[in-house]
C-alpha cells in the first residue's frame, strides 16, 4: 500500500439527478493520498457520473466534493490544475504525431514551451511511450493510445487522476502493463481513483475498492474488509476418484455444510458452503476418507471481488433493467449538452 492517512479527496451527500431518476444517491467517500481506488459498478451504476463531477465536467444536484481542499463546485476552474482525467474514450485528432498531441494540451493549461517540452519527455518515459514520439496518434493501438492518454492526463502534473475504464479493450499483455503503470503512479505519489468492470484487475492495484448499484455506494474500503461482507462460510471446492453421489451425499447430510453446488459435477467438481474453522475443515476430510470417499482435490477458495460484488449489489446476471438504460440515457442527453465539453477535447 502506498501514500499515507492524509484525505485528498472527499466527496459528502454528493448527489445527481436527471429529471425524475437518481444517478447518483448521497455519494460519501474518502480517498488518502498516495492510495489507488477501484471504483466498480456496471453500466449505468453512477461511476461516471461521479468521475465527471469530481473532474469539474458536471455540476452535482446537492451535496459536496473536494480535491487537494478545492471545492469542486465553486472551483471548477481550480480543480482542473490539481485532477487529471482519462475518459473511457477520448478524442485524438487525425494526423498529429503524438509528441504534438501532448504539446496541445500543455499549452492548453498555458504551460511555458520549455516547460512543455521537459513534461512531454517526463511524461512519456513515465508511461513507456517515448518510442511513440514521433507516430501519428490515430494509427496507434487501442493500447497504445491507453498509455498516450494517460501521458496526457499527466502532462500538467496533476495530484489526483480520475480513470474511467482505463483498461478496457486492452489484451491480456497490455492489461499487465497497464496494471504495473497504475502500481507506479501510486507508488510516485499519484492518488488514482480507477472505474472498471475489469475485477481481477483492481484486486490486484487497488489499495481500497467501492461498490455501486444504481446511484448508491454499497460498500466501501480495503479489499479484505469488502470481502468480509459477503458470506462468512467458506467456499470447499472437493474433487475424487470415481463417481461424485457418495461425496454429493455425505456433504449433504453434515450440517456445516450448504450450499452445495452441483453445477460442476460433470466436471468431477463439488463445491459447497461449509461453516467452520481450519480444524473443523481438516476433520470433514478425515471423515470422507473414513467413509471411503478418495479426494483428489480439497481445497478452500477465496472470495473474490466478483463475488463481493455481485453479493453487495444483489445484481442478478441477466440484461440492464429499464432504470439502469434509462440513467445512460439521460447521462448522455445531459452530458451532451453545455455543461460538458466534449470528452478528451478542450
Amino acid at each position: 500500500m502506498s501514500g499515507s492517512n492524509e484525505v485528498i479527496l472527499r466527496c459528502e451527500g454528493l448527489t445527481k439527478i436527471y429529471s425524475e431518476i437518481t444517478a447518483l444517491d448521497n455519494l460519501n467517500l474518502e480517498i488518502p493520498r498516495g492510495h489507488i481506488f477501484g471504483y466498480i459498478g456496471h453500466n449505468g451504476a453512477g461511476k461516471t457520473t461521479t468521475i465527471r463531477i469530481l473532474a469539474g465536467m458536471l455540476r452535482s444536484s446537492s451535496g459536496k466534493a473536494t480535491i487537494a481542499g478545492i471545492d469542486v463546485g465553486s472551483g471548477r476552474d481550480k480543480i482542473k490544475s490539481v485532477v487529471g482525467y482519462m475518459p473511457d474514450s477520448f478524442g485524438v485528432y487525425d494526423q498529429m504525431r503524438v509528441w504534438e498531441y501532448l504539446d496541445f494540451f500543455g499549452a492548453a493549461f498555458k504551460m511555458p514551451r520549455k516547460q512543455r517540452a521537459d513534461r512531454i519527455e517526463l511524461v512519456m518515459d513515465i508511461t513507456q511511450s517515448t518510442y511513440m514520439r514521433d507516430r501519428f496518434v490515430d494509427t496507434l493501438s487501442h493500447g497504445m493510445k491507453q498509455r498516450i492518454g494517460i501521458a496526457r492526463t499527466l502532462i500538467h502534473d496533476p495530484e489526483v487522476l480520475l480513470l474511467d475504464e482505463p483498461a478496457n479493450g486492452l489484451d491480456p499483455k497490455a492489461r499487465v502493463e497497464m496494471r504495473q503503470l497504475l502500481r507506479k503512479l501510486a507508488d510516485n505519489g499519484k492518488t488514482l481513483l480507477v472505474s472498471s468492470h475489469i475485477l481481477p484487475e483492481l484486486a490486484v492495484i487497488c489499495d481500497e475498492v467501492g461498490i455501486i448499484h444504481q446511484g448508491v455506494l454499497k460498500a466501501s474500503g480495503p479489499i479484505q474488509s469488502v470481502l468480509g461482507r459477503i458470506s462468512k462460510d467458506r467456499l470447499v471446492e472437493l474433487k475424487t476418484l470415481g463417481s461424485l453421489d457418495k461425496a454429493r451425499e455425505f456433504v449433504g447430510a453434515d450440517k456445516r455444510c450448504n450450499q452445495v453446488d452441483t453445477s460442476l459435477v460433470v466436471e468431477g467438481i463439488l463445491r459447497f458452503r461449509f461453516g467452520g474453522d481450519d480444524a473443523a475443515l481438516a476433520d470433514l476430510l478425515d471423515s470422507l476418507r473414513g467413509a471411503g470417499i478418495r479426494p483428489v482435490t480439497f481445497r478452500d477458495i477465496p472470495p473474490s471481488l466478483e463475488d463481493a460484488y455481485l453479493a453487495i449489489s444483489g445484481i442478478s446476471m441477466g440484461p440492464s433493467s429499464t432504470d439502469e438504460l434509462a440513467v445512460d440515457d439521460q447521462v448522455a442527453a445531459e452530458q451532451g449538452g453545455s455543461d460538458a465539453p466534449p470528452e478528451g477535447k478542450p
